[in-house]
């Protein structure tokens, strides 16, 4: 087995500064993947309000969870793409970001022709996963979704178990995706079914019933309705109704990032110990860990069901 794999992320910023912030903003948020309005509306509100006030209360953020070698989610990824590498000899692997550096042009320019792009998203939706197609040269091969995926699913329950053994067991698991628009979704996009079809064979791996588990959707922007029900206010209400105890776990993320370190592990967790509850545990993403390394590697060498 030769040639190339590309895995690729989101993006971050360069630095948590607003100046920073604001560039990754611009190229993230004129994407008309991810905001669904016409450029005519759209455009002069991000260029007139959104830009003049989000990038300074998101660097405040960013800086909450930077680390001393950078941004998590561009160290996480960067490390995969390492063992990936490892695990892979016979295979060139690079990694690169959708918004921001390494961006997906240069790492294509390091790769064999007709490289395998795997995209870091679990779930498929436009906003994200076609979103890297539109940027990738006709015919790539891209895998779109990976969401039922046996050694995916295998390693978020590993995980789960894992944080369990280490740090006892919460009354209540919370599975929390990334939100999306709910008009994308009546639009077609199958996002929300392929998050609901990762939470169920999440609990059934862990064996867990109905009772002692929920999936919620986090990151909601602007003021169009999202896929409900929304993750803090899910911490909220269960606190007031008197659980004590609760664990969140981030399934649609590979990587930690400022979606599940600072907006789970510092604001879910101020908002479920101030409505009531004891302990708030937020069990870290696949990260580095040999389960999902193996799991990539599979993925991998299956390559995608089609190439479009």
């Amino acid at each position: 087995m030769a040639g190339g794999v590309l895995l690729v992320n989101l993006g971050t910023p360069a630095a948590p500064t607003t100046q920073a912030v604001r560039s990754y903003l611009a190229e993230f948020l004129s994407d008309p993947r991810v905001v669904e309005l016409p450029r005519v509306v759209w455009l002069p509100i991000l260029h007139g309000i959104v830009l003049r006030r989000r990038p300074k209360r998101s660097a405040a953020k960013y800086a909450l969870i930077w680390t001393l070698e950078g941004s998590p989610l561009a160290v996480h990824t960067a490390r995969q793409a390492e063992l990936l590498r490892a695990a892979l000899p016979a295979m060139q692997v690079e990694h690169a970001m959708r918004y921001g550096d390494p961006s997906i042009a240069a790492a294509l320019k390091k790769l064999p022709a007709n490289p395998l792009v795997l995209p870091l998203y679990p779930q498929y939706s436009r906003a994200t996963t076609e979103s890297v197609r539109d940027v990738l040269p006709a015919g790539t091969r891209m895998i779109e979704s990976f969401h039922d995926d046996p050694g995916y699913i295998g390693a978020l329950a590993e995980s789960v178990r894992r944080h369990w053994e280490s740090h006892g067991r919460g009354e209540r698991l919370i599975m929390s995706f990334h939100g999306l628009p709910k008009r994308s979704v009546d639009r077609g996009d199958p996002y929300e079914k392929q998050c609901r079809e990762t939470a169920r064979l999440l609990a059934a791996a862990l064996g867990l019933p109905d009772a002692q588990w929920k999936l919620t959707f986090q990151s909601r922007f602007g003021a169009a309705k999202w896929l409900e029900p929304y993750t803090l206010p899910t911490l909220v209400e269960l606190a007031k109704s008197g659980l004590r105890k609760v664990d969140v776990v981030c399934p649609g993320f590979v990587s930690d990032c400022l979606e599940t370190l600072e907006e789970i592990g510092i604001e879910g967790r101020r908002a479920f110990l101030a409505a009531g509850g004891a302990q708030f545990s937020l069990i870290p993403c696949l990260n580095e860990s040999s389960e999902w390394i193996d799991a990539m590697t599979k993925i991998a060498r299956k390559g995608p069901a089609e190439t479009r």
